[in-house]
């Protein structure tokens, strides 16, 4: 597949091609799915907590005597069915966090990149940085590939100055090409990929491509 390269002021340059291996896959839904779902789980945080019965501070003495009231027998007055009682099977902290294979995860990456290759969302630029950090040096060279949409630079390596341009953009966001994120990858409507990263993309997962069911 080719693609072209363009200048930051959006004039074409040159053509680039793209290893098929990476750009030109069967797009397989499944796995973009597991990826998808396996971030955002380890993603959480799972801090949710309750107190039961034994945890809620108050007396164990019996508020009022077992016979002659007309109330209901009561213990005491922590438990679930009085005001300021435990909770019953409330959450408690819990680690949502799992693995999935590190072939499964690298064929997700590989399905994205080659949909939104192969949907035309995939952009390719000149190498260039924003030596001046500015938010606005930045946002002139988005405005000739991106229109205020939801966009993903992939980088060719930890620029913290394009970074530090870029995190006031709140539809923007970065990763760098050996640490990619099926979430921002997928959901992004504009991907543009400075011309070393896709290079350095092309040998990161070069190899043998399971093949898509």
């Amino acid at each position: 597949m080719e693609k072209k390269v363009y200048s930051v002021d959006g004039k074409e340059l040159r053509t680039i091609t793209l290893d098929d291996n990476v750009f030109g896959l069967p797009v397989n839904e499944d796995v973009i799915y597991y990826a998808i779902t396996n971030e955002l789980a380890n993603m959480r945080t799972g801090t949710a907590c309750t107190k039961g019965r034994a945890e809620v501070h108050g007396t164990n003495a019996k508020p009022y005597k077992q016979k002659g009231t007309g109330h209901a027998r009561r213990g005491d007055t922590k438990s679930p069915i009085t005001v300021g009682g435990g909770t019953i099977f409330g959450p408690k902290p819990k680690d949502y966090s799992y693995a999935i294979p590190k072939q499964e995860k690298r064929l997700a990456m590989k399905s994205i990149l080659s949909l939104q290759a192969q949907s035309d969302r995939l952009t390719v630029v000149e190498d260039f940085t924003i030596e001046s950090g500015k938010t606005k040096d930045l946002v002139k060279i988005l405005k000739n590939f991106s229109d205020g949409e939801r966009t993903v630079i992939i980088l060719k390596d930890d620029d913290a100055k394009i970074k530090q341009a870029g995190r006031n953009i709140p539809t923007l966001s970065f990763l760098s090409f050996n640490r990619l994120r099926a979430h921002d990858l997928f959901y992004g409507r504009k991907i543009i990929a400075l011309e070393s990263a896709v290079k350095n993309l092309s040998q990161f997962y070069a190899g043998e491509t399971k093949e898509a069911e």
